[in-house]
């Protein structure tokens, strides 16, 4: 919406006006363009880590407008570099706000990342930096949707994270349930919700009530600007059986390699090379077609863990880990994925596997710090990105699911974050 409103008097001010200034004024949005839209960390920054205390998993701050959350990194360059901290507030659809910084911000962003440490005893050299909020410089005065972002000493922006503060204002009770529709209810999982509050009196609750429906914390399949079905009272109900459903996926792999020396959990072989570590993993075949077989999961997040040393963030090692697929069931011109927490669930060519024609497998090497990890593949089939087609999709899944509640009414400028609620499908029922 500002960015709309801003390029409209842009384009309009440009004929009339010097050349010279307008290149100025663009330079001046470039940088919030930058805020506005999410962005891919760069080869040299790893191991991204986003969360809270309470959730040692999840890669998704979802917290009370108040509370703590953790963003840390490794800058494999090693020494030390300068990175800067800015925050965007945003509306229900990841577009900036119209609001002023001073709005939403107690005291300023735009600050120099100041805790950072240099690992130690390690074969690849890294600098691991700290950033928590609120603190000292930075708090937060409303809720809503939040875009972090880190850049460098020239204002560029290198990575984005989304996070969200909500006020515990309404009380959101979910369920998951079987799809009614027959030709769905083996693949998806369709969410019934409840939505109360007893301090707010929802006005024009149609419009002025919006939800976010996330599987397993991600965004690219989030569902939206769902209305609510019954109004009773003050209770807004959603029993929708298509409109609220997911495909369900399937369980996630998992490995853990936090000793080096031998293979552990999903680990077929380990060894040294030179100056790194060489983890292969096993041979994963498609699922889509075999029947559903329980394994327990984190959901697609990991874990940094190691056997070695006491200090996981400075003294973890870095390790070349080997992914591999069995082409079977899969056409020679599809593209593999492999995606998970630690690719931000991107599709990009990092994380993509090459066809071993020979060998009849798709192969390859993501660099990873020690830890615990989930993972699954993907595919792209004339351009068409698939996340469940090789995996396969059953209702018994076990995923997370979280609802975010949004309420603007018409004296309000912002969206503000009402409530939240989370549920684990580990009970589906018809």
């Amino acid at each position: 919406m500002l960015l709309a409103n801003v390029f409209r008097l842009f384009f309009v001010f440009l004929p009339t006006q010097n050349s010279k200034l307008m290149k100025k004024l663009l330079l001046l949005l470039l940088p919030l363009l930058s805020l506005a839209q999410e962005k891919t960390a760069p080869d040299y920054i790893k191991t991204i880590i986003f969360r809270t205390g309470d959730d040692p998993y999840s890669q998704f701050p979802i917290v009370p407008l108040g509370s703590g959350f953790t963003l840390s990194f490794d800058d494999l360059r090693g020494g030390e570099t300068d990175y800067y901290y800015t925050l965007t507030h945003c509306n229900y659809n990841w577009e900036p706000s119209d609001l002023l910084k001073s709005e939403y911000l107690r005291g300023m962003d735009d600050v120099r990342l100041s805790d950072y440490r240099h690992s130690y005893s390690t074969l690849q050299p890294y600098t691991h930096y700290s950033l928590s909020l609120p603190n000292d410089d930075t708090d937060f005065l409303l809720t809503g949707n939040y875009l972090l972002t880190i850049t460098n000493s020239e204002q560029q922006p290198l990575f984005t994270r989304r996070f969200v503060l909500y006020s515990p204002t309404a009380t959101v009770q979910l369920e998951v349930k079987q799809p009614r529709e027959v030709k769905y209810a083996e693949s998806k999982q369709s969410l019934q919700m409840k939505i109360t509050s007893k301090s707010l009196q929802f006005v024009s609750p149609n419009t002025a009530v919006k939800l976010a429906i996330l599987q397993n914390y991600r965004w690219d399949n989030a569902i939206m600007n769902v209305p609510p079905q019954y109004i009773l009272g003050n209770e807004l109900i959603y029993k929708y059986d298509r409109e609220t459903s997911f495909w369900a996926g399937n369980e996630y792999f998992y490995f853990e390699n936090r000793d080096l020396r031998s293979p552990t959990f999903g680990v077929y072989a380990t060894r040294r090379e030179g100056d790194k570590y060489l983890c292969q993993l096993f041979t994963q075949a498609p699922r889509a077609r075999l029947p559903y077989t329980y394994n327990p999961d984190i959901d697609g997040n990991f874990r940094i863990t190691s056997d070695h040393g006491r200090d996981n963030s400075i003294e973890g090692e870095y390790a070349l880990v080997q992914f591999s697929l069995a082409a079977q069931d899969l056409e020679p011109t599809d593209q593999v994925y492999v995606y998970g927490a630690f690719s931000d669930n991107a599709l990009t060519e990092a994380y993509r596997l090459d066809l071993d024609e020979e060998k009849k497998v798709y192969v390859g090497n993501v660099y990873l710090k020690q830890g615990f990890y989930n993972y699954k593949f993907a595919l792209k089939r004339h351009g068409q990105a698939d996340y469940n087609a090789i995996g396969g999709n059953f209702y018994q899944t076990e995923n997370t699911y979280t609802v975010l509640v949004y309420y603007r009414d018409t004296a309000d400028r912002y969206d503000r974050v009402i409530g939240m609620g989370s549920l684990q499908s580990t009970q589906v029922t018809r």
